[in-house]
């Protein structure tokens, strides 16, 4: 059997975090690389202060993800299948080796850029538990309809797991009806714009052009998309799929549903996250699924290892 890498969007970090990953040779290296690339100590990012920048954010995140997938590397670890939500595909797209490590901390500057000018203040997510889709949906006309705001569909994590994306005061009156409505839990993210959505339009088209003349390759192994939840196989869709996935509803879901039926059982979560292992764990419990935020490095080669070991 297969190790499926998973690489956590905006929302995962929290301070410091950068300063939790593992001391291994291939971790210092990427720390180095992407503050040589950038012209910025990377390490000066995790501070509290510093995550209030969606910049400082989406660059920590991809830096931990190449971090993480590199130090596995150099222990034998190479993964099969490699898939991020929202900013982690970037990463994911570095495991796979489509994309040069430092070719994707440029794109990534440029799109929190992009994303933190379009809308500075006053928009952000909101995670909703306990109602399926097709019931947000409902929701969100009747909300727009009697005068709450516009609010977007902008993840389904999970059947009963969807974040939410719009302004400040259409989020709060959004929760307020979900929780009526039947909803467990509706919680605002760490997330300070309105990713996902057709309000990053603009943004999404001047990444697109900025991409144009990234070098991408054909993908080492099997890297799967946020939009459609699929395999992509050519360089071009890759590219395609990391400009404008802000624009468009990040279906996770469906991207482990295809990693599970492609024979996918070990699955490993890049730090700083483990909200991807907990979706993973409960909606199939017969693969194995590890955060590596939460284990010693030496004990989560051990780990994954010895679960593919068996698998096989």
């Amino acid at each position: 059997m297969t190790l499926a890498l998973l690489f956590p969007g905006q929302g995962a970090q929290s301070a410091g975090f950068l300063h939790r990953l593992p001391q291994h040779d291939a971790v210092r290296a990427t720390l180095d690389e992407a503050s040589a690339v950038l012209g910025v100590d990377v390490l000066t990012l995790d501070t509290a202060e510093a995550l209030q920048s969606t910049v400082a954010v989406q660059i920590g995140l991809t830096v931990a993800g190449v971090a993480l997938a590199r130090a596995l590397a150099r222990e034998g670890l190479e993964p099969e299948f490699s898939a991020g939500l929202s900013v982690g595909a970037y990463a994911a797209a570095v495991s796979c080796e489509s994309l040069a490590f430092a070719d994707a901390l440029r794109m990534v500057r440029k799109r929190a850029e992009l994303m933190e000018h379009a809308w500075p203040s006053g928009y952000g997510l909101s995670a909703v538990s306990g109602l399926s889709e097709t019931q947000i949906e409902t929701l969100i006309a009747v909300h727009a309809r009697e005068g709450g705001g516009a609010v977007y569909v902008a993840n389904v994590n999970a059947p009963r797991q969807i974040v939410v994306a719009g302004a400040n005061a259409a989020l709060d009156g959004f929760a307020a009806r979900v929780l009526a409505a039947g909803a467990r839990k509706a919680q605002r993210l760490a997330v300070s714009v309105p990713s996902h959505c057709e309000l990053l339009a603009e943004a999404a088209d001047a990444l697109v052009e900025f991409a144009r003349e990234i070098p991408f390759r054909a993908p080492r192994g099997v890297y799967v998309d946020n939009r459609g939840g699929r395999p992509l196989h050519s360089g071009d869709a890759i590219r395609a799929d990391l400009a404008t996935n802000m624009r468009y509803t990040v279906r996770w879901f469906d991207a482990l549903t295809v990693m599970i039926e492609a024979g996918a059982h070990v699955f490993v979560e890049a730090p700083p996250g483990q909200v991807l292992t907990d979706i993973a764990r409960e909606h199939y419990p017969d693969a194995a699924a590890i955060a590596a935020a939460g284990v010693e490095f030496d004990r989560l080669v051990a780990i994954v290892k010895r679960r593919l070991g068996a698998a096989s």
